[in-house]
């Protein structure tokens, strides 16, 4: 049986700037369970990025609730609140945030830092156990200077399974991708849901969306669409489908 991972309900949120009052969220409503994967759409102004940061815990509501794994977010102190964070979600970000003076193995370890029960071999052998996982053990001693773009992102991703979240929250992670790229970041990400992890992603593309299994639809600060995807394309295909690369 499915559990709810993410429960939205009436998220209103809104900024004073200047003499003007910007509504950016408007009363937006949904639930999100164990196992989906989930793409959130809209253009610039829609109200996306704050609620990504609502999401991600970098923000509080102004009215509404937001339940993450059953915690309600809007009570928690600052401290609490860094912890949920480190605890309960996996962020995948467009410019891929590693640190470039350290290995790909010592980037993904950074999240099981803060987690003083962990001793220094195990936190090792589970950066690598979560670099295997997206196919890069072989890369663990290298610089994100000596991966490709993909590969970073890859690295990215490996950071936010490290701590077994219970939610991957991607921000136009294939944003910066060419399209072979982005297909294989998709794939990597269809795997990892087949495995059971909760994905949502954050996007403008239709087409990005079309990999997930439901695409919610931000205008304005509200939602004004939220459907199953009846036909979810197949990164592996889609894959297969692109020109061979050439060498030149």
């Amino acid at each position: 049986m499915s559990s709810t991972i993410l429960e939205i309900k009436e998220l209103k949120r809104e900024f004073v700037m200047g003499s003007e009052t910007v509504r950016a969220l408007k009363g937006v409503s949904f639930t999100v369970q164990q196992g989906e994967f989930v793409t959130i759409m809209g253009s610039s102004g829609s109200g996306k990025t704050t609620l990504l940061n609502m999401l991600g815990c970098l923000d509080r509501p102004g009215n509404g609730s937001y339940l993450l794994d059953g915690v309600d977010v809007k009570g928690l102190s600052r401290n609490e609140l860094a912890r949920l964070r480190n605890q309960k979600i996996g962020f995948v970000f467009q410019a891929y945030n590693l640190l470039a003076r350290t290995s790909a193995l010592e980037n993904v370890e950074l999240p099981l830092l803060y987690n003083s029960k962990i001793s220094t071999a195990v936190r090792r052998e589970k950066a690598l156990q979560a670099l295997q996982a997206v196919k890069l053990g072989d890369r663990a001693g290298h610089l994100p200077s000596q991966l490709s773009g993909g590969q970073q992102q890859r690295v990215a991703i490996a950071r936010a399974l490290v701590n077994e979240p219970v939610m991957i929250l991607a921000d136009e992670a294939t944003g910066n991708l060419d399209t072979r790229t982005s297909y294989e970041i998709m794939l990597l990400l269809q795997e990892l849901n087949q495995q059971g992890s909760t994905i949502v992603f954050v996007t403008h593309e239709p087409d990005i969306a079309a990999f997930s299994s439901r695409t919610i639809t931000l205008k304005d600060g509200r939602i004004i669409k939220d459907e199953r995807n009846q036909q979810v394309r197949s990164a592996r295909e889609m894959l297969a489908a692109l020109p061979v690369k050439e060498d030149y």
